[in-house]
């Protein structure tokens, strides 16, 4: 669970770079997206080679990733003495049962998050979900899709589920490599750079549409 969501925020965070050279122009963006990454490590590998590779590890990182949530949330449900389909008891929630922060954004946000990623794959698709218009240049892609409304809405709730994913996340990950060495979740200096880091990743990605939705860029 922990090595797999690593790699995935790895990737995140190469993505986010190349999402940002949007403000660079359409010859800077398409020049990346077409001609940079296509050639990535060639001569050493062939064209889109890199890619490919890259393609096949987040895959099956993204297959641990959700075969590992499911699993420890099955041995957690035995664990924490679920009966009749309810959760243990406890005096501290109103309900009557525990209810916490890590199961929400992890558990209901993973699932958020996994449907952002099918739809957000199938968007970038040459020409298969175009909202807004098809177009060669995903420059072009980029501005006819963020252009509409709904389009900015499903994107940030995506991204949010991101960054509550990332802010529990990237701390449980490094606690369970071993690397927390603080006995409170408050006192941990992983606390404030998971969320930090969950801020700037969020806030990356959602600058482009917001700059093409609320400003105009790229019109």
């Amino acid at each position: 669970m922990a090595v797999s969501g690593l790699i995935m925020l790895g990737y995140l965070l190469v993505h986010m770079y190349g999402n940002l050279k949007f403000f660079q122009g359409q010859e800077k963006f398409d020049g990346y997206l077409h001609e940079n990454l296509p050639h990535l490590f060639y001569p050493y590998l062939p064209e889109e080679g890199a890619l490919w590779i890259i393609r096949v590890l987040l895959t099956v990182a993204l297959v641990v990733h959700v075969y590992a949530a499911i699993t420890l949330w099955r041995r957690n449900k035995v664990a924490a003495g679920y009966v009749g389909g309810k959760r243990y008891q406890t005096t501290q929630n109103k309900t009557g049962y525990q209810r916490s922060y890590a199961s929400f954004t992890m558990r209901w946000g993973g699932i958020i998050l996994l449907l952002f990623i099918i739809g957000h794959v199938a968007q970038m698709m040459p020409n298969w979900l175009s909202p807004g218009g098809a177009s060669d240049s995903k420059y072009e892609r980029v501005v006819n899709g963020f252009d509409q409304w709904w389009v900015v809405l499903l994107y940030t709730i995506g991204l949010v589920a991101v960054g509550f994913h990332l802010a529990h996340g990237f701390w449980s990950a490094l606690t369970t490599l071993g690397q927390n060495h603080s006995s409170t979740r408050r006192g941990s200096r992983l606390t404030a750079i998971s969320i930090g880091l969950a801020a700037l990743i969020t806030a990356g990605f959602l600058s482009v549409p917001f700059a093409v939705f609320f400003f105009g860029a790229g019109s």
